[in-house]
């Protein structure tokens, strides 16, 4: 049996990243890429039209951050998983966006590997968090926060 396409939406403010990333994620067979945005209110609208199972989403976008738009996302569409993608790798990122719903977090630098592991595993109903944060957590902290 074929494993099922993962459809996904990208939310980035930076045109360089988004490029990059999208070509990283069609290296995939598995992934789709449904939906491109370059912010928060973008982000929205596609989410009625395009239904992806999963959205990257920048941290740090204005005038909506990836905070507030995976609160508003998992609000209406409760289903969608989102994974938090940031330069950040301090785990005070990845457990606020944890709080507010969301499934998984990589950062910028994370290896190929271990974003189509980690975009996998979230697809999978499993929450994942990238091993650059990982290693900055105590084993108290990622179960505490529900990375476990």
């Amino acid at each position: 049996m074929d494993a099922p396409i993962i459809r996904i939406m990208l939310v980035d403010n930076h045109d360089l990243v988004r490029a990059s990333w999208k070509m990283l994620l069609q290296i995939n067979p598995r992934f789709d890429l449904v939906a491109e945005a370059n912010n928060g209110a973008d982000a929205l609208e596609h989410v009625q039209h395009k239904h992806p199972d999963i959205i990257i989403v920048d941290i740090n976008m204005s005038p909506m951050n990836g905070f507030e738009l995976t609160e508003k996302v998992l609000a209406e569409h409760p289903a969608i998983r989102v994974i938090g993608l940031s330069v950040h790798n301090q785990p005070r990122y990845a457990n606020r966006l944890r709080e507010l719903g969301g499934s998984g977090y990589l950062t910028k630098t994370s290896p190929l590997d271990e974003i189509n592991h980690g975009i996998i595993e979230v697809y999978n109903g499993k929450k994942y968090i990238c091993r650059e944060v990982r290693n900055n957590m105590t084993d108290s902290e990622l179960n505490l926060n529900g990375w476990e």
